[in-house]
């Protein structure tokens, strides 16, 4: 395989794609799966003209996706733009596909990144930042689950707790802000509840209610970001949350606790506090530390060292940020929040500058940016 030839074509391609009118992200993801499947193809039947081939599958891709894409934006219309409250419909077809993609013969993360990307509706790039890889890595892995399944029978759908783990990082992606799906995610975790005793099912139903409940408060008028210490809280559902608290008490009442039913207990924490100055952080810590037995997540781990830091200062916080891998996303943002807390401006406006520069999106970016901003106006003004 000349890897080489591939980068010279992924340009020319790109370029035969949008001139198509191909939008330039969904091009660029299209080019992406036409050079894995090349790599994985081309040894065994190399194609007498490698730029045409390119085009050809490229713009395959490029049709898949918009095809789904469009079926989600369908599906999200007729569901309108909040999830109804109360007991879910029959379950309908979209659930039943992403039953049918998380496939036995898949592993769970392949079953995963397969439904996100043919159901859900996701690009490969948005499923990569979801599981903290490369594009290319993501890429790889869905084409290869693709391969796995094309030759077999969907008559042996996948397990409950995979199709939980596809809803929970559509509603993830949905709840950014990037792509409006978090509506979809929980009318089909309703529907999922209504069909299944499964605990994690309604603790899954749980979290997402609890944050959907937060939604119209995240962000200003403008579009800036809102931290959660600084939001109206009189802008919450409190429907939502008086639902997801109920919907979560029963699932804790069966004593089988697992990783959504230790989310929602604090998202049900911070619900509860009527101020942020409040709110029960050496409780929050404790469930950090069940999810971080559930889970081993680095992720969970971070949000600990914030925990860790409101409950028991932010120089105990800054020790447990220091045990983890500083590559994390978001690293450096709880660092520099963590120094603010404990006085050093300095430090903190220069963390908050360099995590701007690593945000992967705009509303992040300009949030963090004027974080140091502020800083470095407090010390002039000093």
């Amino acid at each position: 395989m000349d890897e080489a030839l591939l980068r010279r074509l992924a340009p020319v391609v790109l370029g035969v794609l949008v001139r198509r009118g191909a939008d330039f992200a969904a091009a660029e993801d299209a080019v992406q799966e036409a050079l894995v499947e090349a790599v994985h193809a081309w040894p065994a039947d190399p194609p007498r003209d490698p730029t045409g081939w390119l085009v050809t599958v490229g713009w395959r891709r490029f049709l898949d996706a918009t095809r789904a894409d469009a079926a989600r934006r369908r599906r999200e219309s007729a569901v309108g733009d909040e999830p109804a409250p109360g007991p879910a419909t029959a379950v309908d077809d979209t659930l039943r596909l992403y039953f049918l993609c998380a496939h036995p013969s898949l592993t769970p993360s392949s079953a995963v990144a397969l439904t996100l990307r043919a159901v859900g509706g996701l690009t490969t790039r948005q499923i990569a930042r979801a599981y903290l890889v490369p594009e290319a890595t993501m890429a790889q892995r869905i084409s290869r689950a693709k391969r796995t399944v094309s030759g077999v029978r969907f008559d042996r759908p996948g397990d409950v707790a995979t199709v939980l783990r596809v809803l929970y990082l559509v509603f993830n992606e949905g709840y950014s802000g990037d792509v409006d799906l978090a509506a979809e995610a929980i009318r089909l975790t309703r529907q999922l509840a209504a069909a299944s005793d499964h605990p994690e099912v309604a603790g899954l139903l749980a979290l997402m209610l609890l944050h959907h409940a937060r939604r119209a408060s995240r962000t200003a008028p403008d579009g800036s970001l809102v931290p959660l210490a600084d939001q109206d809280r009189g802008r919450w559902d409190t429907a939502a949350i008086a639902e997801g608290v109920a919907i979560l008490q029963g699932a804790l009442a069966r004593d089988r606790v697992g990783e959504f039913q230790a989310q929602a207990a604090v998202a049900a924490l911070h619900a509860d506090a009527p101020a942020a100055a409040e709110t029960d952080w050496v409780q929050i810590v404790e469930w950090y530390d069940v999810l971080a037995g559930l889970t081993d997540s680095p992720v969970v781990r971070l949000n600990r060292a914030v925990a860790v830091g409101e409950a028991d200062g932010p120089r105990a916080g800054l020790a447990a940020l220091a045990a983890l891998d500083d590559t994390l996303p978001r690293h450096t943002a709880v660092a520099a929040y963590l120094h603010e807390r404990d006085g050093d401006a300095v430090t903190a406006a220069r963390l908050y500058a360099e995590a701007a520069r690593q945000a992967t999106t705009l509303a992040e970016r300009d949030h963090l940016t004027r974080q140091a901003a502020r800083l470095h106006a407090r010390g002039a003004d000093s």
